[in-house]
C-alpha cells in the first residue's frame, strides 16, 4: 500500500491512498482525514486502507489524479524524527578525511541525533536558506514510519512495528557543523528542515528488495540533471532498521508515526572509497562523502557545495524502472525573509 499527504490548507494535510504505479490517488476521510490518525489506530484501520488500495490498484478508472507536486511530506510534522548513520563508510570517511580514527565502539554501537520535526518541507518545495558560506549540502537517506515501540524493544519487536517507508533529504549545513558539534552538544542550527519522498510505502510494497530490514535497491541522487550518486541501499548497511529502531527506544518507547532514518547511504569500492558516477562507480548520496575523498587524494575538496539555484532529485525505481515513492526534486534558493 502507498500512502501520501496532499496540501489542503491544514497543517496535517490530507490522508490519500495512492495507485502503485502513482498515478492515481483516493481521499479518505471516512477512514482517517491525516496519516497520523491512521498511524494512531493502525491494526484497525490498515484493512480498510487496504481495500482501498486494492480498488485502485485494480481498476484504472477510480480515484483521482496524483501529483506529487500536491504533496507535503507524507508526515507534514512529526511527534518523533531520529536519524541514525547506519552506513559506517560515510562516518569513516567523514573521520579520514580530518585524520581522526574511527572507534571500534562505531561498528557495534550505531551513531543517531534528534532532528526537528515540527516543519518538514514539502518533497517538491524550495529549501529556504539564509546564505551559501553554510555549505549547503543534501544527503540522501532511507526511512521508516514507526507504530507504537515499547521502551527496551528488541529488533525483532521493533521489526514488528515497522508501518512504512520513504525516501529523506535530510538537508545538512556543512559550514556550521564544525563549531556546533565542537560545543559538545550535538546538532542544531547545521540541521534545518528535512524532506521526505511524495509517498511512504508498506514494507510489502518492496517485495523481494526489502529483506533483512534493509532496502536492496539503488538510490538515484541527479544534481542539476547530472546523475550524481546510484549507491546500492542495502549494501554496507552496517545496522539494519530493525537495529537503530531498537537503538532508539532503549531508553525511552517511540510513539506512532516516529521516523527513524538510515543516514546517508553509503558503499565501499573494493575495500576502499567510491568512485564518482563518472568514473564507473556508485557515486555519492551528499557532496561531503566526495570532498572527503578529494581531501583524501588531493589535500583538499575541489567539488562545491550546493549554490542558489541548484536543484536536487533523489528517487528509487524497482526492477522494472517504475518510480517507488515519487521523487524528492527542490531547488536551494535565498530566504529573503
Amino acid at each position: 500500500m502507498k500512502l501520501a499527504t496532499l496540501t489542503n490548507g491544514t497543517r496535517d494535510g490530507q490522508l490519500v491512498v495512492v495507485s502503485r504505479d502513482l498515478t492515481r490517488c483516493q481521499p479518505v476521510p471516512e477512514i482517517a482525514p491525516t496519516l497520523q490518525a491512521a498511524l494512531d489506530d493502525w491494526d484497525a484501520l490498515f484493512p480498510k486502507l487496504a481495500l482501498i488500495s486494492d480498488a485502485l490498484n485494480d481498476d484504472g478508472s477510480k480515484g483521482q489524479a496524483f501529483d506529487e507536486a500536491a504533496c507535503e511530506s507524507p508526515l507534514p510534522r512529526a511527534f518523533q524524527w531520529a536519524d541514525g548513520s547506519a552506513y559506517v563508510n560515510h562516518v569513516e570517511l567523514v573521520r579520514k578525511a580530518r585524520g581522526a580514527e574511527l572507534p571500534e565502539s562505531f561498528w557495534t554501537d550505531p551513531l543517531m541525533y534528534q532532528g526537528g520535526s515540527d516543519s518538514f518541507i514539502g518533497p517538491r518545495q524550495d529549501v529556504p536558506l539564509g546564505s551559501e558560506s553554510w555549505g549547503i549540502d543534501f544527503e540522501g537517506e532511507v526511512a521508516v514510519i514507526t507504530g507504537d515501540i515499547p521502551m527496551g524493544a528488541s529488533p525483532e519487536k521493533a521489526a514488528e512495528g515497522i508501518r512504512l517507508l520513504m525516501l529523506v533529504n535530510d538537508v545538512s549545513l556543512r559550514g556550521l557543523i564544525p563549531a556546533e558539534l565542537a560545543k559538545g552538544f550535538g546538532f542544531f542550527q547545521s540541521k534545518p528542515s528535512s524532506v521526505f519522498s511524495p509517498v511512504a510505502v508498506t514494507p510489502d510494497e518492496l517485495g523481494a528488495a526489502w529483506t533483512d530490514g534493509k532496502v536492496h535497491l539503488p538510490l538515484l541522487c541527479t544534481l542539476n540533471g547530472v546523475l550524481f550518486g546510484k549507491a546500492e541501499a542495502g549494501e554496507d548497511m552496517t545496522f539494519s532498521f530493525p537495529e537503530i529502531v531498537a537503538h532508539a527506544a532503549r531508553t525511552r518507547p517511540l510513539g506512532a508515526g516516529a521516523i527513524v532514518g538510515s543516514g546517508t547511504v553509503s558503499n565501499k569500492l573494493d575495500g576502499g572509497p567510491g568512485k564518482p558516477v563518472a568514473e564507473g562507480g556508485l557515486g555519492y548520496s551528499c557532496i561531503a562523502e566526495i570532498r572527503m575523498i578529494e581531501t583524501i587524494y588531493d589535500g583538499k575538496p575541489s567539488t562545491p557545495f550546493m549554490r542558489f539555484g541548484d536543484t536536487i532529485r533523489i528517487e528509487m525505481k524497482d526492477a522494472e524502472g517504475a518510480s517507488i515513492f515519487g521523487a524528492i526534486e527542490q531547488t536551494v534558493v535565498e530566504d529573503k525573509g
